[in-house]
């Protein structure tokens, strides 16, 4: 048919058409590259420009965005035509850092920092649960002597409360709940319950925290809570009766 030839010369004048446009784009962009050429390990020149990099999300959408850009799983490389080099040198310095972070060594430095942190944390916390002290609001003092739940330490028993306001600010940003001004604070100090005050204890109908209310030093236990504390004080006193048990046996041998 006449008109079936027609479209098919048509199309292949077009595919020439855009392959000479193509071809002379590819040239201007190896012209820009040489004039300004990225240098990097990350970046291998050929017939195209050709980037491989540790994974990283960010240079997979960033790769992505670039015209013509795709990835040759034959070769494991992201290939990028010189036509696209203008592209690629805007999202250069993003690329690059990326993969700088995600080489192995660089992961691992920051895994080995995450843990000094979380040790370092850890021993601070530990450092002040040792002082059996929680900072409280002055106008919001909790009740001595009943089982209360904290947002830190769990369920405890306050004994006394400081007048002096909160003056160590670095153990007072350990709390969640101190917020604002420090001075409104004051230090109430605390011990573990029994079992015979966990097992006395009522929470008062209506009291309990609600989902969603705002940070509050204290409130009144709710039974679960109650039920948990009990529960992980019987597992201290069987820990500390089979510790006992061993050193007696220990010392007959």
């Amino acid at each position: 048919m006449p008109g079936t030839t027609a479209v098919k010369r048509l199309d292949a004048w077009m595919g020439q058409e855009l392959e000479t446009l193509d071809r002379h784009a590819d040239e201007k962009g190896r012209d820009a590259f040489v004039f300004e050429p990225l240098k990097s390990p990350y970046l291998t020149v050929a017939e195209d420009l050709r980037v491989r990099t540790p994974y990283s999300r960010t240079i997979v959408e960033a790769l992505r965005a670039i015209p013509w850009a795709h990835w040759d799983r034959d070769e494991r490389v992201w290939r990028v035509p010189f036509r696209s080099y203008e592209e690629l040198k805007a999202r250069w310095p993003e690329i690059e850092e990326a993969a700088r972070r995600n080489e192995p060594e660089a992961r691992k430095q920051r895994r080995e920092e995450q843990k000094a942190h979380a040790s370092e944390d850890a021993g601070r916390i530990h450092a002040e649960r040792r002082r059996r002290r929680y900072p409280v609001r002055s106008h919001d003092l909790p009740p001595l002597g009943l089982p209360l739940m904290t947002a830190s330490w769990g369920v405890v028993v306050f004994e006394a409360i400081d007048v002096d306001p909160v003056a160590d600010l670095s153990a007072a940003g350990l709390y969640s709940h101190v917020q604002g001004d420090t001075s409104l604070y004051v230090w109430a100090h605390w011990r573990m319950p029994t079992l015979e005050e966990i097992y006395r204890t009522k929470p008062p109908q209506g009291e309990e925290r609600s989902v969603g209310e705002p940070a509050r030093a204290w409130w009144w236990a709710s039974r679960e809570e109650l039920q948990d504390r009990a529960r992980k004080l019987r597992e201290v006193e069987r820990a500390q009766r089979s510790r006992q048990t061993a050193r007696q046996a220990s010392s007959r041998v």
